[in-house]
C-alpha cells in the first residue's frame, strides 16, 4: 500500500490534499480512513472485550494502592506532623470534589472516544502518584489531590461492563467487578505491612509502582476496545454540552419529588460522616487508639470479609422479611451506633466492636438504591440513581474536609511517632457528630413512605449519551432490552 499522510490545510472544495502524492481526498473517502485507523486501534488487546479485562484493570489498581497503607500513614504523618488530620482532610477532600467535578465528562467523552483511551489515563494519573511517597511527599501529596480530576476508574469501568454484557447478565457482571475491588483491599493491606515491616517502606512503594506500571501495560496490550465499533463512529466529533458534562445537573432536579427528595436527605446526611471516615479512620487507629500496621490490615481485613457477608447474605435475608425501608433504618441504627462507639471509644476492643458493628451498617447504600428504584417511575430509574450518586460524589469531597476541621478544631493533633495523639473528654469528636447527622437521616427515613407499584409507563425517545448522572443516565426498563451504561454507578462498591 502506498504511504501517503494529509495535509492540515484543506482545499476550497472540502477536499484535503495528499502530501506524498499530490492527489486529494474527498469528505467521504477522509470518512474512510478514519474509519479504517479507529478500526485498527480498537482491535488492539487480547481476545473479545469481556468482564475479565475490566476486573484485571481494577483489582492490579487498588491492590497497588492497598499495599500503601501502612507506608501512607507514615509519611503523612512525617510531613505534616502538626496539623496531620487537618492536612489529610483537605487532601482528601480536594480529590474527591475534583472526581465529583470531572466525572460526568470522562464519562460523556468515553461514549465518544472509547473506554480504552479512557481506562489508561484513570488509571496512569491515579496511580501517578505512588512514585512519590519516597522521593518528595509533598509532591506526593499535591499529585494526590489533582489526580482526583482522574479518578473515576470505576465508572469508565462499569461503562466497560455494560458494553460487554447483556443486560440480564450485567448485575451479575457487577458484582463481580465489586468483590474484587473489596478483595484486592482486603489482601494488600496485610501485604504491605508485612513488606514494610520486614523489609521497609521503599520495597512497598517499589512493589506498587511497578504493579501499577503492570497495570498500564495490561490496557495498553492486552485490554481490547469495549465500545461498539458502530456507536463510537456515529458519534465521533458530536459536541460535548454543557448540561452533559455539568455535575450539578442532577442534583437541581431533587426537588421534584417528595418521596425522592427525602431520599437524597437521608443519603447525604447518612454518606457525609462515611465519607469522612474512610478518609481520616485508619490515622486515627495508628495514631489515637495506637494500633500497630499488622493490627490495621488485620482489622480491614476482618471488617471488610463482614461487610461481604453483610451485603450478600443478611441484605437479602433482611430485604425478605422486613421490607425495603425498615432495612434502610437498621443499616441507619448500625451507622448511628458505630460512629457513637468509635467517637466515645478509646480501648483497641471498643474499635474491633465497633468494626463488626460498621460492617452491618455497609447494608444501608444498597437497601438505599433498591428503595430509590422502587419508588421512582419506570421512565425515571436513570434520572433519580444520577441524584443519588451525585450527592455521594459531592459528600466524597465534602466529608474528609470537614472530618479533617472537626480534629483541628477540636485540637486531636498528633505529638511524637513514639507518643500517641492527645485525647481529650471526646476521643473522636469527628465521629460523634456524624453520629448525630445519621440520627437526624434516620428521623428524616421515617418519613420516607412505605413502596407503592409504580405503573409502567410509556418511556419517550431519550437523547444522550447515558453516562451521566443527571437525566442523561439510560437505565433499563423492566424486562427492556435497552443497554444501560451507568459511568457513575460507581458508588454500589
Amino acid at each position: 500500500m502506498q504511504a501517503f499522510e494529509l495535509c492540515a490545510d484543506k482545499k476550497l472544495d472540502g477536499s484535503f490534499p495528499l502530501v506524498s502524492t499530490g492527489h486529494s481526498v474527498c469528505g467521504k473517502e477522509f470518512q474512510i480512513l478514519t474509519h479504517l485507523t479507529t478500526k485498527q486501534f480498537m482491535q488492539q488487546g487480547i481476545g473479545k472485550p469481556s468482564v475479565y479485562h475490566a476486573v484485571v484493570v481494577i483489582f492490579l489498581e487498588f491492590f497497588a494502592w492497598g499495599l500503601l497503607t501502612t507506608p501512607m500513614l507514615t509519611v503523612l504523618h512525617e510531613t505534616f506532623p502538626q496539623h496531620t488530620f487537618l492536612m489529610n482532610g483537605l487532601i482528601q477532600g480536594v480529590k474527591g470534589l475534583l472526581s465529583f467535578m470531572s466525572a460526568p465528562l470522562i464519562g460523556a467523552l468515553s461514549d465518544v472516544w472509547g473506554r480504552r483511551s479512557f481506562l489508561l489515563v484513570t488509571v496512569f494519573f491515579t496511580c501517578a502518584p505512588i512514585p512519590l511517597m519516597r522521593l518528595s511527599p509533598w509532591w506526593y501529596f499535591a499529585m494526590i489531590s489533582v489526580s482526583g480530576a482522574f479518578s473515576v476508574t470505576f465508572s469508565v469501568i462499569f461503562a466497560y461492563v455494560a458494553d460487554v454484557t447483556e443486560e440480564r447478565e450485567r448485575s451479575t457482571a457487577y458484582g463481580l467487578v465489586s468483590a474484587t475491588f473489596a478483595a484486592s483491599l482486603v489482601t494488600s493491606p496485610a501485604i504491605g505491612a508485612y513488606l514494610s515491616a520486614n523489609y521497609g517502606d521503599n520495597l512497598v512503594v517499589l512493589v506498587a509502582t511497578l504493579i501499577a506500571l503492570a497495570d498500564i501495560c495490561f490496557i495498553l496490550l492486552a485490554v481490547p476496545e469495549s465500545l461498539p465499533d458502530k456507536m463510537r463512529l456515529n458519534t465521533w466529533g458530536a459536541p460535548i454540552s454543557w448540561e452533559q458534562a455539568d455535575p450539578f445537573a442532577s442534583l437541581r432536579k431533587v426537588g421534584k419529588d417528595t418521596t425522592v427528595l427525602l431520599i437524597c436527605i437521608t443519603v447525604f446526611l447518612s454518606y457525609l460522616p462515611e465519607a469522612g471516615q474512610y478518609s481520616s479512620f485508619f490515622l486515627y487507629l495508628r495514631q489515637v487508639i495506637n494500633f500497630s500496621p499488622t493490627t490495621i490490615a488485620v482489622f480491614i481485613g476482618v471488617v471488610g470479609i463482614l461487610s461481604i457477608l453483610a451485603q450478600t447474605l443478611f441484605l437479602t435475608l433482611l430485604m425478605r422479611t422486613i421490607g425495603n425501608k425498615n432495612t434502610v433504618l437498621l443499616g441507619l441504627g448500625f451507622q448511628m451506633l458505630q460512629l457513637a462507639w468509635y467517637g466515645l471509644g478509646s480501648e483497641p476492643w471498643m474499635m474491633w466492636a465497633a468494626g463488626a458493628v460498621a460492617a452491618m451498617s455497609s447494608i444501608t447504600f444498597p437497601a438505599v438504591s433498591a428503595l430509590v428504584s422502587r419508588s421512582a417511575d419506570p421512565d425515571q430509574q436513570g434520572l433519580v440513581q444520577g441524584m443519588i450518586t451525585g450527592i455521594r460524589g459531592l459528600c466524597n469531597g465534602l466529608g474528609p474536609a470537614l472530618y479533617g476541621f472537626i480534629f483541628f478544631l477540636f485540637n486531636v493533633e498528633l505529638k511524637t511517632c513514639s507518643q500517641n495523639a492527645s485525647i481529650g473528654i471526646i476521643p473522636g469528636p469527628p465521629f460523634l457528630l456524624g453520629a448525630c447527622t445519621v440520627l437526624v437521616a434516620f428521623l428524616v427515613a421515617l418519613f420516607i413512605p412505605e413502596h407503592q407499584p409504580v405503573a409502567a409507563k410509556t418511556c419517550p425517545e431519550r437523547k444522550g449519551s447515558g453516562s451521566l448522572a443527571g437525566a442523561h443516565v439510560n437505565t433499563p426498563l423492566p424486562g427492556s432490552d435497552e443497554d444501560f451504561e451507568p459511568l457513575l454507578e460507581d458508588s454500589t462498591v
